[in-house]
């Protein structure tokens, strides 16, 4: 998140960590914006913050094009921001899952290009392995899966037209804020054949500035569960080749018209 306060300290500590895949998690709502709020006053409020309810936002990119034209020009700076923080770009993807926005997504993929993008997080989290997973929230994740299964093949189709390559499933969306190392354990039990990117927003403990939206996340219960031995033992179990973003393109590039299916996995997956 290029425009948070802590940005400069996140990329002295990833300099020191050659090997970590880091992207560029670009903030369109729910945070703060890189360009001046006068350069894109129909984004920001009073307070120079970018908009709150997705809903309104939503509809003003797609329907304003004043509008669209703002977030092209804020999109370009996130990405030009990141470029100048010297770090590889591993992969893309947006703070509250805008990329699925078609006019979000169409800006990324036509500024991308300039600056290596080469991998797109796809927010799919299909509703079996979830729901046998968590054991509960049955009408919940059976509701999430379906409201976003026709933007998610919108998506994945104008990746792949593109030649962007994109995991095939994203768990713990439903669960956010409270991937135990427990809920994690047996998420990795059921995880399908393919390339699966497992969620969590792992800290010390919670801050300040964090987002409201964000209260009551257990952001200390999923820092442990990344250092969890029995996460890291069932991970080996399951025959779960931990691998960065870049590695999906590495093993194959999606051709146009094709879909990619079953090349890695971004952060947790089954071989592929």
């Amino acid at each position: 998140m290029v425009g948070a306060p802590a940005t400069a300290d996140a990329v002295q500590r990833a300099r020191r960590l050659p090997d970590l895949g880091v992207g560029l998690h670009i903030v369109l709502v729910r945070g703060r914006p890189v360009l001046p709020p006068s350069q894109i006053p129909d984004l920001v409020g009073p307070d120079g913050d970018f908009r709150t309810d997705l809903a309104s936002a939503g509809f003003a990119f797609f329907f304003r094009p004043a509008v669209a034209a703002q977030l092209e020009a804020e999109i370009r700076a996130q990405f030009a921001a990141f470029q100048a923080t010297g770090l590889a770009l591993d992969h893309v993807n947006c703070h509250n899952h805008m990329q699925l926005h078609p006019t979000v997504l169409g800006a990324i993929l036509r500024i991308g290009r300039d600056y290596g993008m080469a991998a797109l997080r796809l927010p799919y989290e299909p509703f079996l392995p979830s729901w046998r997973a968590g054991g509960d929230g049955f009408a919940g994740r059976l509701g999430y899966a379906a409201g976003l299964r026709p933007w998610i093949g919108l998506t994945k189709a104008r990746l792949a037209r593109a030649g962007i390559a994109c995991n095939d499933y994203l768990f713990g969306m439903y669960d956010s804020g409270r991937m135990t190392a427990e809920r994690v354990r047996a998420l990795i039990g059921f995880l399908p054949e393919g390339t699966s990117e497992i969620h969590l927003h792992p800290a010390a403990g919670p801050w300040r500035s964090a987002d409201p939206a964000a209260a009551g996340y257990g952001f200390a219960d999923e820092f442990a569960a990344l250092l969890d031995p029995g996460v890291h033992d069932a991970l080996a179990g399951a025959e779960v080749e931990p691998i960065a973003f870049r590695d999906i393109g590495a093993a194959r590039k999606p051709v146009a018209g094709e879909l990619p299916h079953g090349v890695s996995a971004p952060h947790v997956g089954r071989g592929a």
